[in-house]
């Protein structure tokens, strides 16, 4: 038995061919599993953001709202109360900078950003027969109960998306009146 040194092993154009076909199609399919991924994650990343900052922003108003003494002054973007000092508390929602801002004690803070709409509303404490809800007061001194409600949102420019949150709303009572 002789060997033939002169015959060379490689693959074949058709074998070669078929190889960096199922190559390619193994690396899209990684590549659109990696890039869809991405996106997931920042998705669920702004929405646990948007969502933290909305039940941070409800955890302070009502707290606030609970230890106020009276409501000063009404309208469905502001509302101002005396707070557990007898200060000046005051809320405002700007619908230009999408932004509900907490004016109390000489300081400034923003509570909400990329907040699409804010309503306040209030009422008596008084209770309308056989519902939840409560009467309008007559005045902005009989107001013992306050709502608030507001949707925010997050654009992101990457995805061409907005993610919005289902937003939050409450009836608060003012306890030391």
């Amino acid at each position: 038995m002789s060997i033939n040194f002169n015959r060379r092993q490689a693959f074949t154009l058709v074998e070669m061919t078929v190889a960096v076909g199922l190559s390619t199609i193994v690396i899209l399919a990684i590549m659109m599993l990696g890039f869809y991924s991405n996106n997931s994650f920042v998705v669920i990343s702004n929405y646990v953001n948007l969502s933290q900052q909305n039940h941070m922003a409800m955890d302070k108003m009502s707290k606030d709202i609970r230890q106020a003494h009276a409501v000063t002054a009404y309208a469905t973007n502001k509302i101002s109360f005396l707070d557990v000092n007898n200060n000046a508390l005051t809320y405002t929602y700007n619908p230009a900078a999408k932004t509900l801002v907490r004016i109390g004690g000489g300081i400034t803070n923003t509570y909400l950003t990329n907040c699409d709409t804010l309503s306040f509303w209030i009422y008596q404490h008084t209770v309308v027969s056989n519902t939840y809800g409560c009467y309008q007061p007559a005045n902005v001194a009989s107001a013992r109960v306050v709502e608030v409600s507001w949707s925010c949102s997050i654009y992101i420019p990457s995805m061409n998306d907005t993610i919005t949150d289902n937003g939050q709303s409450a009836q608060i009572a003012l306890r030391n009146h």
